[in-house]
């Protein structure tokens, strides 16, 4: 009997994979990686070692969940050290909770290597802290890929909650998030930053308030995989963090207080401090 090794693969910068995730991929038969793996890390493995490509992507699925199981059980009772790489880390909505179980259940050793989370380490790249003694004393994430059925999100909860608010794989979600909060009273003016291929060579951000965000993405073209990030924190984020898209709000592109790094966002007054 082999086993399966659950492998998270950080954020997305080769270097910040554990010393033990990459020594992991160093030695498996068998590596089964996801869509958002750096190619960079399969590089790492061994001549003779076999890559099996199982990435979800927005509509196309290489396999399904119940396929992967599958083939994971199939390749360690034929002896093979299997590492399934993740990105992020396997238990943050990463569906390696589901695999662990379904491993154990059919007899498969299972271990897990944890990873950096993106939902910290993602923000952490533009400069933004997801907490602040100033501004956030607790941090939530939320999944924005939910099956289909589960129930909706309670945003009467969501827009009420203090400190920081991130939303992992929520893109294609943003209009419905944005409406959301600001119909259960979040107000216009919170601060929201959106962070694209954080850590990696790609990476690309921008931050408006609430009410403007979606013209900030549209304006700089970002897109999927990002994460998005809604509290006081957003405003640290650093103008020159990799890849940062300035938003300019209508009012002051007609004008109005804009100096340096501090750009007002929002009827309620509030400034965004970028690099404070």
């Amino acid at each position: 009997m082999g086993h399966v090794t659950l492998v998270g693969a950080g954020p997305g910068d080769p270097d910040l994979i554990t010393v033990r995730g990459r020594r992991c991929i160093e030695t498996a038969d068998v590596i089964v990686y996801d869509h958002l793996v750096n190619p960079v890390m399969l590089e790492w493995r061994r001549d003779d070692a076999e890559l099996v490509n199982v990435g979800k992507m927005p509509s196309h699925h290489l396999a399904t969940q119940e396929q992967i199981n599958a083939l994971l059980v199939r390749l360690a009772k034929q002896g093979k050290r299997v590492a399934r790489l993740k990105s992020g880390d396997p238990f943050v909505f990463g569906r390696g909770g589901e695999e662990r179980q379904f491993l154990l259940g059919q007899g498969v050793p299972c271990e897990v290597v944890p990873g950096v989370t993106s939902a910290i380490a993602g923000p952490a790249a533009a400069g933004i802290p997801i907490t602040h003694r100033d501004y956030a004393a607790q941090f939530h994430v939320i999944t924005g890929h939910r099956k289909q059925s589960a129930k909706e999100l309670d945003w009467s909860v969501i827009a009420r909650l203090e400190g920081t608010v991130v939303f992992l794989m929520g893109m294609a979600q943003l209009p419905h998030i944005v409406n959301e909060l600001l119909a259960h009273g979040k107000s216009e003016g919170t601060p929201v930053a959106v962070i694209q291929w954080a850590t990696r060579n790609e990476q690309r951000s921008t931050v408006a308030d609430l009410r403007h965000i979606e013209e900030a993405v549209r304006l700089g073209g970002l897109g999927s995989p990002a994460l998005i990030v809604v509290g006081g924190v957003a405003r640290l984020i650093d103008p020159d963090s990799p890849g940062f898209m300035p938003f300019r709000t209508p009012d002051d592109a007609a004008g109005s207080r804009d100096s340096g790094n501090r750009r007002d966002f929002g009827d309620d007054g509030m400034e965004i401090c970028a690099g404070q």
